[in-house]
């Protein structure tokens, strides 16, 4: 009775070893295995909500076969902008390996959350803005800024609300109609010299000029939110990317001593 057991499990594997090296097509050199097959064609239908049929999804895979050789034909594994991406897969599959378990395992508690929030608060501020063109020469920053700062004086001066200056003298045409605001930012979504200008102001204060990618602004702060009001999703995920730049920071350190590198920082000048 054993002996027949034992027999019924060998024909078994032996039909299953035979099911799943069954060829589904030949695309010249390379063989698709039934295997191959339904290990990529499951794992596209975990991932898709409408998943193609097997016999189209088999087409993919001839195309993608066809299309691997005939690259292979004209020599493209040769070609410098296919190697690049090469390399940035590369590049992308060693920190995937290497640093990929640990992000998974970075948690963020709402102390740290409190901590960071401490240093970087949501803002609301109103702001003038004397513009420079994208590309503008030293010339035209000069004139902006004169422009910029002759404003400025009247605004420090006048005894107009703040709001109606900046609808005379404005060049931010999405925020001129509401006198300036820009409603409530963070460190996140403000370029970085305004949102620590900003930051470093009270509540009702003015401030000018500083000067980003834009022109040059003039700022009035009108609110700073409490960490109970803010957005702690955004805190999180603040909280959470410093984290994950810490682990990039301390595995390359690390990497770095085992390489020779020479820098060259002048030539950047």
């Amino acid at each position: 009775m054993k002996l027949f057991i034992s027999i019924l499990l060998l024909i078994s594997a032996t039909s299953f070893a035979q099911k799943s090296t069954e060829i589904v097509a030949q695309v010249g050199k390379k063989s698709i295995t039934l295997e191959d097959f339904n290990k990529k064609y499951n794992e596209v239908k975990s991932q898709t909500i409408n998943p193609p049929t097997k016999e189209l999804f088999l087409e993919d895979l001839i195309r993608y076969e066809v299309g691997l050789q005939e690259a292979e034909k004209r020599g493209l594994q040769k070609d410098p902008v296919v190697l690049e991406r090469l390399n940035q897969e590369m590049y992308k599959a060693l920190l995937e390996k290497e640093l990929g378990p640990q992000i998974q395992k970075i948690q963020v508690s709402e102390k740290e959350m409190q901590a960071w929030y401490a240093k970087n608060p949501e803002l609301r501020t109103s702001h003038i803005l004397i513009e420079f063109k994208p590309g503008a020469n030293p010339q035209q920053i000069a004139e902006a800024k004169k422009r910029a700062s002759e404003i400025f004086e009247e605004v420090k001066s006048s005894k107009r609300p703040f709001e109606e200056l900046v609808k005379l003298y404005s060049d931010d045409a999405l925020s001129k109609q509401a006198g300036g605001d820009i409603g409530w930012q963070s460190r996140v979504t403000l370029v970085p010299g305004y949102y620590e200008a900003a930051a470093s102001m009270k509540v009702g204060e003015i401030k000018g000029l500083i000067e980003s990618q834009f022109g040059f602004h003039i700022i009035k702060l009108t609110g700073r939110r409490s960490f109970e009001n803010a957005n702690k999703r955004q805190i999180r995920a603040a909280v959470f990317d410093e984290k994950r730049k810490q682990l990039f920071n301390d595995y390359f350190d690390k990497l770095k001593k085992s390489y020779s590198i020479k820098e060259n920082k002048s030539a950047l000048k």
